[in-house]
């Protein structure tokens, strides 16, 4: 039996790799610190190593005791903390870090894996802020790819913004709880705005497959097959709920009115930020179908007691600029 560790693993897509992968018979453990609990205490096939991955130490210790054959690697926030990693796991089948499609430094539509990366300078290597998010995710790919050469079984999967069951950021769910408890929902701009998204499961097969089959020093974008516009994104929570949906839109002169600016609410981009998956689909991956996919997230919503409301505007704030639109 195939064992794997995995470097995080308890939280949304972690936790869904975990099921995936003893879904395939492997052996689980996960490496965490503890911090966030552990949905897996006593489940059959699944342990838990504790310890801080800035700990070389323990990891060494990890890495001994469990002696997998793939490792998968969630949570890296520093380059430092990757190339120890590379280090430590050079021997493992499969290394794979879960990297992000912020990486990108240029936007072309769709984005492929050959696309220019953000360069990354010693400075913004140690600072943790979102604005150093991208360059970071792009040294950590470049660390992987250098352990490649170097005869590691390193490579990178790249997902879009993930959404689904278990989503501790709320992003997504800011939408949902909108679209359960309103009749109009405020939305920035026409509706156009594209951002690729993945589902979760499906990101934890694609994981699972990469581990299995990908290329060493490769990289493979990770993200639905069919992009939806967030308009599109709403009717089909809507569908999902079974409820009437009234979008009322809003151009950026008229979010100015109440002080709010397109870039307030979550899943918004100016931009489309689309990436080709047709690498990662010559493998065998394929995504859920989109009606499937948001009916399994609003089945976890309604019930998890997640609002997202501390990550847009302020309902009264909304509801105002509503009555103000439609008169």
């Amino acid at each position: 039996m195939n064992s794997a560790l995995l470097v995080g693993g308890t939280r949304f897509m972690g936790r869904q790799t975990v099921e995936e992968l003893l879904s395939h018979g492997y052996d689980v453990t996960t490496f965490t610190r503890g911090e966030s609990g552990d949905p897996f205490v006593d489940r059959e096939g699944v342990s838990n190593y504790r310890g801080d991955r800035n700990d070389r130490e323990a990891l060494v210790d990890a890495r001994d005791a469990v002696e997998s054959d793939v490792v998968i690697d969630f949570c890296g926030m520093f380059p430092r903390q990757i190339e120890a990693a590379t280090e430590l796991f050079a021997d493992v089948d499969a290394y794979v870090y879960v990297s992000s499609g912020s990486a990108y430094a240029e936007n072309p539509v769709p984005m492929r894996e050959e696309t220019p990366l953000h360069e990354c300078s010693e400075k913004q290597a140690e600072d943790e802020s979102m604005e150093t998010y991208g360059p970071r995710k792009a040294k950590f790919d470049r660390v992987c790819f250098a352990a490649a050469n170097e005869g590691v079984n390193a490579l990178v999967a790249r997902p879009m913004l993930i959404y689904g069951p278990h989503d501790y950021t709320e992003r997504f769910d800011y939408w949902l709880h909108r679209v359960a408890t309103f009749d109009r929902v405020l939305v920035p701009g026409d509706g156009s705005s594209l951002l690729h998204q993945l589902y979760a499961v499906d990101g934890a097969r694609a994981l699972r497959i990469l581990a299995d089959r990908g290329a060493p020093g490769e990289a493979y974008n990770v993200a639905d097959r069919e992009t939806v516009s967030l308009d599109r994104s709403l009717e089909l929570a809507a569908d999902a709920f079974d409820t009437d949906l009234e979008l009322v839109h809003a151009s950026e002169r008229e979010l100015a009115r109440r002080d709010l600016s397109p870039t307030d609410f979550p899943l918004y981009t100016p931009s489309p930020a689309v990436v080709s998956t047709e690498k990662l689909a010559r493998l065998g991956w394929e995504s859920t179908p989109l009606a499937d996919a948001f009916s399994r997230t609003v089945e976890e919503h309604a019930g998890s007691g997640r609002t997202g409301e501390e990550l847009g505007p302020a309902r009264e704030t909304e509801l105002a600029l509503i009555e103000e639109l439609t008169g």
